[in-house]
């Protein structure tokens, strides 16, 4: 058996125009995931949020019968919200640790951008996205409370 440090590496990394290519396809189908996580965020905070002026507003309607669970609407607009925040949250977590994996010593004379990390715009309306959530989220449960 060898120990950790006498190990060979998974695979070599040559620096060819195959595996620059495959590297930048790689960082590109990142991007497409995160926008594609940033997207379902999006829809699931709009929709909770939604749900619950829509739900707000025909009760203040004259002439609709009352529901039988007035809350309902508000939960479920709450737990929307809550998980188009925590999905983000994953998102980002899953993006950051595949950038620096893709920015190791291992792809270096494959990324041919140095040493440092890049992180795209992308990652910046994420991080905003969360707070838009969470404002949304405290607007809603503030309104429930």
């Amino acid at each position: 058996m060898t120990d950790q440090g006498s190990q060979a590496q998974r695979f070599e990394v040559r620096p060819t125009a195959d595996t620059n290519w495959g590297w930048l396809r790689t960082r590109m189908a990142l991007e497409r995931t995160m926008m594609s996580w940033v997207r379902t965020a999006v829809s699931l905070i709009g929709f909770g949020f939604t749900i619950v002026q829509f739900f707000e507003r025909l009760h203040a309607t004259s002439g609709v019968a009352p529901a039988l669970r007035p809350e309902a609407p508000r939960y479920l607009g709450l737990s929307l919200i809550a998980a188009g925040v925590i999905s983000l949250l994953i998102a980002i977590w899953q993006y950051r640790s595949v950038v620096h994996y893709l920015w190791s010593k291992e792809f270096a004379s494959v990324a041919g951008m140095g040493d440092t990390v890049r992180m795209t715009p992308l990652y910046g309306i994420a991080i905003a996205l969360i707070f838009i959530g969470l404002f949304a989220f405290g607007a809603v449960f503030i309104r429930a409370v």
